[in-house]
């Protein structure tokens, strides 16, 4: 169990710098020239933190999606998990056995390893670390059993052989990983969890300057070469209406307040 004061300091980290660049972006000129990178954490912030200086809802304009990336579930390539189907029968036999690494409290990965728990019915720790470096340093030298990672940062540790890619988090398969089945696949029916970006500005924004800005979105995400880019990443690019935006901020909002609650994850 971690202690009350690390949580918060977790907490605070992860959310800090979303905070202020939020709050700066919601009491920015109205006028196109200060936008806002939202993410899951946008969503996230809301249902973290007691009191906030903004709304994302009611002080932000989303303007479209960018792209959402899939994360892994990741194990040493020399440990006793071959795929996720695996880990999940070890968990299930062995109810507090198994340990979880993230990043965290309350990152995406985080609560992607927590909706695990909930949704695949087991009785596992999800350990919480304050970075990526300490997560594949601690599952490398076996002080985890697995760990939950965006993608893009450990394939050079999985192209190398040092760490296998039990599942992956989407609703699919990708096609740069086909012979990896996703978590639903390995088991726990429905379970999706992926990050995503989209950009926003402030909520007094004109119509017709965030229509001109997504027009400007949608032409960039139809560039060969920034597809290429953002694919090489584990970006699934994808542009979007204003009003799409909206309604994910909206259903992220609601969909990890829920796995926070039911995680036992306190306001802070």
């Amino acid at each position: 169990m971690i202690s009350r004061t690390r949580r918060r300091l977790m907490l605070a980290g992860i959310g800090a710098a979303v905070v202020v660049a939020s709050d700066l972006v919601a009491k920015a000129p109205a006028d196109g020239h200060t936008l806002l990178l939202m993410s899951n954490a946008t969503a996230v912030s809301a249902n973290l933190f007691k009191t906030l200086p903004f709304d994302a809802l009611r002080d932000f304009a989303p303007i479209s999606t960018l792209g959402t990336f899939d994360l892994g579930l990741l194990s040493r390539t020399d440990g006793p998990f071959r795929n996720a189907a695996d880990l999940l029968a070890f968990a299930r036999a062995n109810p507090g056995r198994l340990n979880i690494g993230s990043i965290n409290v309350g990152s995406t990965q985080h609560l992607a390893a927590e909706l695990l728990k909930i949704q695949g019915k087991v009785d596992v720790q999800v350990v919480p670390f304050n970075g990526s470096p300490a997560v594949l340093t601690a599952l490398r030298g076996g002080q985890i059993d697995a760990a939950v990672e965006i993608l893009a940062p450990v394939m050079a540790q999985v192209t190398s052989g040092a760490l296998r890619v039990l599942a992956v988090t989407g609703d699919r398969r990708l096609p740069t990983l086909p012979d990896v089945p996703t978590v639903a696949e390995s088991g726990v029916a429905g379970y999706v969890a992926t990050s995503w970006n989209a950009l926003a500005a402030p909520a007094r924004t004109p119509g017709a300057v965030i229509d001109r800005l997504q027009r400007a979105v949608a032409a960039a995400l139809a560039d060969a070469e920034v597809l290429k880019k953002l694919r090489a990443l584990y970006v699934a690019p994808a542009s979007s209406t204003p009003q799409k935006a909206r309604e994910l901020l909206a259903s992220e909002t609601t969909r990890w307040g829920d796995v926070i609650a039911r995680a036992g994850i306190a306001r802070q």
